[in-house]
């Protein structure tokens, strides 16, 4: 589980008393563990604070409101997404627009993304056991 320091868990339980009506309104479904996804909301994750986050998935939501529409904000973004690329974390933007016109598309998406990283996550296995024991090395 990726977490942050302790101001940064200081600053994202702040958050979640502030949260943005988009972000409300996308906490209210995701709550309800769609697909059967838990996800959690103002998510430390190092000196970041993330929107939403799904643990099994490995994803990271933001929620781009007008705030991340200036130059700089698109860079501190870019940054952050590196980082959590680097931690083995996918990040999705979804445009706050979204939420607020039809959230119910908004939420089918993300259990689809949760879906497929998933099913990109999972080791496949070697071996199948219902095939019965491996071969001898040397013997294919």
């Amino acid at each position: 589980m990726i977490t942050g320091p302790r101001e940064t868990v200081k600053h994202a339980r702040k958050l979640r008393s502030e949260m943005t009506l988009p972000e409300r309104k996308l906490w209210t479904e995701l709550r309800q563990r769609p697909g059967g996804f838990k996800f959690r909301r103002q998510h430390p994750a190092g000196v970041y604070v993330l929107d939403f986050y799904c643990a099994s998935a490995r994803l990271a939501i933001e929620v781009d409101g007008f705030a991340h529409d200036s130059a700089g904000a698109a860079t501190r973004d870019a940054r952050r997404s590196v980082w959590l690329r680097s931690q083995g974390i996918a990040t999705t933007r979804i445009p706050a627009r979204l939420i607020l016109d039809e959230v119910e598309p908004v939420v089918v998406r993300i259990v689809e993304i949760c879906r497929e990283r998933v099913a990109f996550l999972r080791p496949v296995p070697l071996h199948h056991p219902a095939d019965g024991p491996p071969p001898p090395v040397g013997e294919d």
